[in-house]
């Protein structure tokens, strides 16, 4: 359902293992959360044991209309809590199978820091592999669990120097998810 400003109600998972020695995803959640209807979800900080509130995290996912997953890439995936996260919440009956429909319809948004540069994920670079090709499982994933899959927000490496290109990935960030949001509200039944 829009929220007051017509805007969808976002659920932010970070998951950043140490987000305390980090500038770039500390800096985006920050923009983040100063849009109207999003909710933050710290991984790490509420899950450093692993043990994930599996009712929570659905109540949240079923309340929100744009689900985004926001991580450091780590070894060419998420650091592993997000996968436990995942494996815990988005389960058969819930996120799919034939009673599984709770996610369907909804939007997902990877956003994705790295420090490695955009070419380094060419076929010449040191990766081999397009950032796109990396995250060909949380697509996949997106596609069997009926969500819409936005194309991913990605700040590399070069893109974060200084605090110029920290200030200029927030904003950039802040205003691509308040224009997804408006766009997922605009779509969203009305009451009345």
């Amino acid at each position: 359902m829009p929220g007051q400003d017509d805007t969808a109600r976002t659920l932010l998972v970070l998951a950043h293992p140490a987000l305390e020695r980090a500038r770039m995803n500390p800096a985006l959640a920050d923009a983040a959360q100063a849009l109207p209807g999003v909710t933050l979800r710290d991984l790490y900080e509420l899950y450093p044991d692993f043990t994930v509130d599996v009712r929570t995290e659905q109540k949240l996912l079923l309340e929100h209309d744009l689900i985004v997953l926001q991580f450091p890439l780590f070894w060419y995936s998420a650091p592993s809590l997000l996968k436990e996260w995942i494996d815990a919440v988005w389960l058969k009956g819930f996120a799919y199978g034939p009673r599984g429909v709770a996610l369907r319809g909804k939007t997902l948004l990877c956003v994705i820091s790295t420090s490695a540069s955009a070419a380094d994920f060419t076929p010449e670079g040191d990766y081999r592999f397009s950032l796109t090709e990396f995250l060909r499982p949380f697509e996949q994933t997106a596609r069997y669990c009926g969500l819409k899959w936005a194309e991913p927000f990605v700040v590399f490496g070069e893109d974060a120097a200084g605090d110029d290109g920290l200030r200029r990935n927030a904003e950039a960030y802040r205003d691509r998810l308040s224009e997804l949001a408006a766009q997922i509200a605009r779509t969203l039944p009305t009451d009345g």
